[in-house]
């Protein structure tokens, strides 16, 4: 038995004098909510991929706190769900696109709107439009619920570009929600109520998807370019960023790696 425990010990000792840089040093990622399904998928492939790295850890908290907490270097990379903005944004970040996501505005179940015009869209979210009974196709009366996101959200902003132009701001009469999740559980629970957020977050939810000029919002009109509504997801470092960030990022954008492309496409739109 002597000799068992001989070799076992030495194992012992030569596992604990391994550095822990040699198995990698565990990738932490924080930011937009809408990106947050998909890069906890891409972040569990990678790791099946790399079973000696440690899992990235990934969590929420917004566009806006993503691009801070990488500009701070408080994470590895920052998740942002709206086009970088010169000048307000932290200088000497980069910004590497990942995906596309189409943003669908969602109504409750009850009022299951067939489509908007451009024109229905900017007169209900600047709140020129305050009765379901002046909008058409609504199947209900009564006040608009307005539901946004808070200010630090790319949704928001993306939402703001697409649909409502640069001049053009949501209603301050708008409940913020802070994720996507809050905000389809607020239109999911008020008959009265309208929102929007990303396709993925509408799969499944119990809330009813509304067309934009008569295309419906769909992966595949998002994908062919039918659908307007499409924004981009964005990974965010520092200008030099770590070695993990590095081979992560460079892993899921890489060109022919079908792994990390089928898990875009399921829910989301590849760019490679």
């Amino acid at each position: 038995m002597r000799p068992l425990r001989t070799i076992t010990a030495v194992l012992l000792v030569l596992t604990l004098a391994v550095p822990a840089a040699a198995f990698g040093r565990r990738l932490i990622i924080d930011g937009s909510t809408s990106m947050l399904p998909l890069v906890q998928k891409l972040a569990n492939a990678y790791h099946s991929a790399f079973p000696k790295i440690p899992a990235p850890k990934v969590g929420g908290g917004q566009t806006g706190v993503g691009i801070q907490d990488a500009a701070a270097g408080r994470v590895d990379i920052g998740m942002a769900s709206r086009d970088p903005i010169p000048g307000v944004d932290p200088p000497h970040l980069v910004f590497t696109k990942v995906a596309r996501d189409g943003v669908c505005m969602i109504t409750n179940s009850e009022n299951p709107i067939n489509s908007f015009s451009a024109e229905t869209v900017v007169g209900i979210f600047t709140g020129r439009i305050r009765d379901w009974s002046k909008v058409p196709g609504s199947t209900i009366s009564g006040s608009i619920d307005l539901f946004d996101r808070d200010g630090t959200s790319g949704t928001q902003d993306a939402f703001q570009d697409i649909f409502l132009g640069e001049n053009v701001k949501i209603s301050s009469t708008a409940s913020p929600e802070n994720s996507e999740g809050t905000e389809v559980e607020a239109v999911h629970g008020d008959k009265n109520a309208i929102g929007f957020v990303s396709f993925a977050a509408t799969l499944n939810a119990g809330v009813h998807t509304v067309d934009y000029q008569d295309i419906p919002c769909t992966l595949r009109n998002a994908t062919s370019g039918q659908y307007a509504g499409v924004r981009n997801f964005w990974f965010v470092t520092k200008k030099h960023p770590s070695a993990e960030a590095v081979k992560f990022i460079d892993w899921v954008t890489k060109p022919g790696n079908k792994v990390a492309r089928s898990i875009i496409s399921s829910e989301w739109i590849a760019i490679h």
